[in-house]
């Protein structure tokens, strides 16, 4: 199996600019001299992405407080984004990459097992970026439940 690029502590972290749920474009620059807590998960509305991205809902409140932004990044369209914000009200920026070419930049979109099998698809990842814009911590291959506490406590909150 290829070795899909991977980002690393200290790396700078890529820029971007996405369409979020409403259809506006989103760029990391928006965030700039915040910390920003950004995801990228297959799918929105299935079990696995819906339980991350409700405990990152959950935690929101704690993350704001310590001065860093959550940012959801999937294939989705920013009809499905919409749905899936409105289903589960969720209250943080979630931006569509259908070509998935942020997510390949990050290393979070390529070869992956899937039950035993080569895919390509969304490897679920998770970044801290600093306030600076470089890259505070990469995580790849994230498990959905129970992640959002991993890394709380791995950032100390």
């Amino acid at each position: 199996m290829s070795e899909t690029p991977r980002l690393h502590v200290g790396s700078q972290a890529p820029a971007f600019s996405l369409k979020d749920d409403t259809g506006t474009q989103v760029s990391l620059e928006n965030f700039a001299g915040q910390r920003v807590l950004m995801y990228f998960y297959p799918r929105a509305n299935t079990p696995g992405c819906t339980k991350q991205a409700c405990d990152f809902r959950d935690s929101l409140a704690q993350l704001n407080d310590a001065g860093t932004a959550v940012v959801g990044i999937s294939p989705d369209s920013p009809e499905q984004l919409a749905k899936f914000r409105a289903d589960h009200g969720l209250n943080f920026t979630l931006l569509s990459d259908p070509d998935k070419e942020v997510m390949a930049t990050y290393g979070a979109f390529g070869e992956k097992l899937n039950y035993g099998k080569k895919v390509q698809g969304v490897i679920r990842s998770t970044f801290l970026i600093s306030p600076a814009g470089d890259i505070a911590l990469a995580k790849y291959n994230v498990r959905a439940t129970g992640h959002v506490a991993r890394i709380l406590k791995e950032i100390d909150l």
